[in-house]
Parts: C-alpha cells; sequence; structure tokens
C-alpha cells in the first residue's frame, strides 16, 4: 500500500496551517517553523504519522475491526461520503449527533424508526396519507437524513473514529475517547493534538489536503478488508484441505485394498 510522500504532502498545502495568533502551543512538536504569520507544519513528522495511522487502520480492519469516518465541515463533507463509500464503511459528513456513541442505543432506536420511514415512502404508504400528516414525517426524515446519512448499516459501536478537523468534530471525539475507541485524526496547527490517539498533523481546512489524506487512510481500510478476506479464504482452504485428507477422495481403492493383502500377507495373518 502506497502513501503519498512529502512532496505530494507538499503539493496538496498539506503544510500549511493556522495564522500563529491562532496556534495552539501543544501543536509545537509538529510544527516547523513559522512564515508570514503562517505555522508551517512540519511534513517529515505528517509522513511518519500517517504512515503509523494507516498501518493501525489496516491492521484494526484486518483482524475484523470497525472504523467510521466523520468529518462535517463543508470542505470535508463531500470528500468523506465519497471516500467512505468506496471503503465501505460508516460515515457522518452533515451532522454529529450528540449521544450517537455515548448513547447509542437510544440512537440506534431512532436509526430503526427512520429506516421503517424509508420503507413506507418506497412502498407509497406516505403518499396515501393525509397532506398534514405526510408532511410531518417528510420533515422528521429530512431531519434524521442530516443525522443518519452513512450510519443506515450500523449495529454496533465502532472500535476506531476516523476524524477531520478534531476541533470542529470535538463531540465526536470525546465521546470517542470516553468510549476507549481509538481515535485517529487530522489536526492542524490550531488544536491539541494530545486529544486522539493517533495525529496526524496537517492543514485541515483545504479541500487538496483533506482529499490526499482522507483518500490514504481510506485505502488502508480497502487493505484491511482484503486482508481479512484472505485470511478468511486461507482458513476456509486449510479446513477443506483436512477434509479432503480425511475423505481422500483421490485415493484408489483398487490399489489400497491390493496394499491390505500384501501387509495381511507378510504379517501372516490367515484368512
Amino acid at each position: 500500500m502506497s502513501q503519498p510522500n512529502a512532496k505530494e504532502l507538499f503539493q496538496a498545502g498539506v503544510h500549511v496551517g493556522h495564522q500563529v495568533r491562532r496556534w495552539n502551543p501543544r501543536s509545537k512538536p509538529y510544527v516547523y517553523a513559522n512564515r508570514y504569520g503562517i505555522s508551517i507544519i512540519n511534513l517529515e513528522k505528517t509522513v511518519s504519522q500517517l504512515a503509523k495511522a494507516c498501518q493501525t487502520v489496516e491492521n484494526l480492519v484486518a483482524g475484523g475491526g470497525r472504523i467510521w469516518f466523520v468529518g462535517t465541515k463543508p470542505q470535508a463533507q463531500e470528500i468523506i461520503r465519497e471516500a467512505a463509500r468506496a471503503a465501505g464503511v460508516p460515515f457522518c459528513a452533515q451532522r454529529w449527533l450528540g449521544g450517537t456513541l455515548t448513547n447509542f442505543r437510544t440512537v440506534n432506536r431512532s436509526l430503526q424508526k427512520f429506516k421503517r420511514l424509508l420503507k413506507m415512502e418506497e412502498k407509497g404508504e406516505i403518499d396515501q396519507m393525509p397532506n398534514k400528516e405526510a408532511s410531518a414525517l417528510r420533515r422528521e426524515m429530512a431531519r434524521m437524513q442530516k443525522n443518519f446519512e452513512g450510519l443506515l448499516e450500523i449495529s454496533e459501536l465502532p472500535d476506531a473514529l476516523f476524524v477531520v478537523d478534531i476541533r470542529h468534530e470535538s463531540i465526536a471525539v470525546h465521546e470517542a475517547r470516553r468510549l476507549n475507541i481509538l481515535t485517529v485524526g487530522l489536526v492542524d496547527s490550531n488544536a491539541n493534538p494530545g486529544e486522539v490517539d493517533i495525529c496526524i498533523p496537517g492543514n485541515d481546512d483545504s479541500s487538496r489536503s483533506i482529499r490526499i489524506i482522507v483518500d490514504a487512510v481510506a485505502e488502508s481500510v480497502r487493505a484491511g478488508l482484503e486482508a481479512r478476506e484472505l485470511r478468511g479464504i486461507s482458513r476456509a482452504s486449510h479446513a477443506n484441505a483436512e477434509t479432503q485428507a480425511l475423505i481422500s477422495p483421490e485415493v484408489n481403492l483398487s490399489e489400497t485394498a491390493e496394499a491390505v493383502v500384501e501387509m495381511a500377507g507378510e504379517d501372516g495373518i490367515e484368512e
């Protein structure tokens, strides 16, 4: 799995941090210098941290772990949608509903209700209702769409959360940390990298910067899924091989019978 190098990150503007006046002192280990009032992020650190994040995500997914993508700021929304759908993972791209993790049981009930409403709409049942009732249901569905887009297939809490802009998604990050869910985040110079388990230092405002980081993490998810499938195939093949060895379908029965007769004669066993 190839990861973007420092030159590619530079071309995407990943190194451009926030204005110095908005600098978070805790981001200092990842800041190379300040130029013209702008914090410049150390891309060598970005490369190493991105590699660490991607390897961790790949291993987690390969082992059967679940990861969600979160990015609700305008610059990240469509990128998160595309990458998460391509990788086949749940995502939140419009609005993080408070309690999605910490109050999962209640949120899941609302999600199930939304699914029922979608089925009703698909069957045309809402169209048959009185206009006032139908309008109320559609307003409720529009609100639910913002909350649950990308999360329709979830049934369990994630094992990890990948977040774009940990300040903007502070509620999601805090919920994950409270439940000891692994957090991986794209962290700009105005944020505290200690808020997440794995910090990927970089510009979280530019769509080009966001895309190159998100695509790299999404690729690690796909690599993990492929490894998981190969392990499953390998285990199945091994089990089939053992079964085949037990039933021995390729054994020539006539040759086996002759061998038994020869052994019986050699051992002096009377017929």
